[in-house]
């Protein structure tokens, strides 16, 4: 599932296409692709007809497009509704130019007044993913993502109150590190590779985590979301690309995922995987021992 990098970038991307845009109609080819959207396919559409994409905004692995009135040029004013997307496991927003042969799975079509910006599409092949349109807070969240906390690059994350959640927690780091209300955009990859960073083992347990080791781990979760993002996130197959079509490409950067049995590249021992979770995990046995029994 795409994580806070491969998510950033098709923000970063839609945010310089379509930003500003006022949309003509949409297409729901796929009933599917908007069922979080309860009102059905017709009101999906006729909520975003002729409504203004104020900005391209993210929380964690959720995208939203705030929705002013289209009306002139200078947009609406304040948005009482957002276009949410969620990728889900193969989700992909790609700018088109409206005369593109349509996708395989191309399951909604978002059309703008200016043709010069092309088409919205929403790709999905396993149609985990979707789109939907909600009501935002008056912090400007759809309602829906309310509870998902702040991303580690988000300029407003604390991480004080991060290191108290984790201490009264009882779980281990790796959990914690998943847990989408305590912070967000962290997956499976990058989750592994901070931990490897960090030299934690993944079933370390919370509780047992000084200030100083919980603000070295979050260090090492920027570091590795950071550098990913510049790559244009992890791409394993077809599925991750950006708002073009086109892959990231951090895979060859990792250092435990996805690499069990070969040499760790700090101490040379081989990396080994266990299933977590339905998951799996990846790490060093040597640089990340696993923790005493209590």
């Amino acid at each position: 599932m795409p994580e806070l990098p491969e998510v950033e970038v098709v923000r970063r991307g839609l945010e310089r296409w379509i930003g500003g845009r006022t949309i003509v109609a949409a297409q729901v080819l796929h009933p599917r692709a908007v069922r979080r959207h309860v009102a059905g396919p017709e009101d999906f559409a006729a909520r975003l007809a002729r409504r203004r994409v104020a900005a391209v905004l993210r929380r964690g692995k959720y995208l939203w497009l705030p929705l002013e009135d289209g009306d002139g040029d200078a947009g609406g004013g304040t948005s009482s509704y957002a276009l949410l997307a969620h990728l889900g496991m193969s989700g992909q927003l790609l700018v088109q130019p409206g005369h593109a042969l349509d996708e395989k799975h191309l399951r909604v079509r978002i059309g703008f007044t200016d043709a010069t910006a092309g088409e919205l599409r929403f790709v999905d092949q396993r149609t985990f993913g979707g789109l939907s349109v909600h009501p935002v807070t008056d912090d400007g969240l759809p309602e829906v993502i309310a509870h998902i906390a702040r991303d580690p690059l988000d300029p407003a994350f604390d991480a004080d109150v991060l290191h108290a959640a984790l201490r009264r927690r009882g779980t281990t780091i790796k959990r914690a590190l998943l847990d989408q209300s305590l912070v967000s955009g962290v997956g499976n990859i990058y989750a592994d590779e901070a931990l490897w960073r960090s030299r934690l083992h993944y079933d370390r347990p919370t509780a047992t985590l000084s200030r100083p080791r919980t603000a070295e781990l979050l260090g090492h979760v920027r570091d590795v979301l950071t550098e990913a993002l510049a790559q244009g996130g992890t791409s394993f197959d077809s599925l991750y690309v950006n708002v073009n079509g086109e892959s990231g490409y951090f895979d060859r950067s990792l250092n435990v995922y996805g690499r069990e049995g070969r040499p760790c590249r700090r101490c040379a021992t081989p990396i080994r995987r266990r299933p977590w979770t339905n998951r799996s995990s990846y790490f060093c046995p040597r640089c990340q021992r696993p923790p005493r029994p209590l």
